[in-house]
């Protein structure tokens, strides 16, 4: 099959169009013809090795999270989806390569396109939308009346950032730049602060909280966790967002 390979770490002029094996289909993995591929900053720092101590791919390999795509076949285990079925996925971090025409993915990091989306939309919102949740639910633990700030309100993750504090009942501040407030405040934001003009420590009072006695910070030697697909059974429907990785 044709893929877009990384041959040489931090190789500037990108992945070059190559052929590649087939996809090895697992008992528990379903084989989707790739229709479309989101593109993050993760893939330039991935391809730029500055993730190699923690994603050690062996050149070549193919980049790419994101997919949509079509199930063109299923292995023996597979009990949730069927050639045919339009889905899209985050593949696991360790069998990435969705800037090619097929990959097999493990049936829980797939989920069933919705109608409204296109495969270009769909393809768009795997990582960042687990990325959010990730933030907002598994580790901020966001619950109704809490408060949350989320960054660049009008970027890729912040746009998903938004709706989902706002769905889990939060009053939601961002910042963002003055072409993209009426944006933001559709995505439901209550708070808008305009970075280029207003730092965002000097926003609305209700915002402010009062100030915490200084601790000292220890430095961490942890590696950073990327965001993985919630396994079945791991997250609790909301009442107002619903499933955030639909079954």
């Amino acid at each position: 099959m044709r893929a877009f390979m990384v041959e040489r770490y931090g190789d500037r002029a990108g992945p070059r169009a190559a052929e590649a094996p087939q996809p090895r289909l697992g008992a528990d993995d379903v084989l989707v013809r790739i229709h479309a591929a989101g593109v993050n900053p993760i893939d330039l720092k991935i391809r730029d090795g500055e993730f190699k101590a923690i994603l050690p791919y062996g050149v070549p390999f193919i980049l790419g999270s994101d997919l949509a795509g079509t199930v063109i076949e299923t292995g023996p285990a597979v009990t949730r989806f069927a050639v045919g079925d339009e889905v899209y996925a985050r593949p696991d971090k360790d069998r990435i390569g969705t800037f090619a025409e097929r990959i097999a993915v493990r049936q829980d990091g797939v989920a069933h396109k919705p109608a409204t989306l296109t495969m270009d939309e769909a393809a768009s919102l795997p990582l960042l939308a687990l990325t959010s949740w990730q933030a907002l639910v598994e580790r901020a633990h966001v619950r109704p009346g809490q408060k949350a700030l989320v960054h660049a309100g009008s970027g890729g993750v912040g746009t998903i950032a938004i709706q989902w504090a706002k769905c889990l009942g939060a009053h939601v501040a961002t910042t963002t730049s003055a072409a993209d407030i009426d944006l933001v405040r559709s995505l439901g934001a209550d708070t808008v602060v305009d970075y280029r003009h207003q730092a965002f420590r000097d926003g609305p009072a209700r915002l402010r909280r009062r100030p915490r006695p200084a601790r000292r910070r220890e430095r961490s030697s942890a590696s950073p966790e990327l965001p993985t697909p919630p396994s079945p059974g791991s997250w609790e429907p909301t009442p107002s967002c619903g499933r955030p990785w639909p079954r």
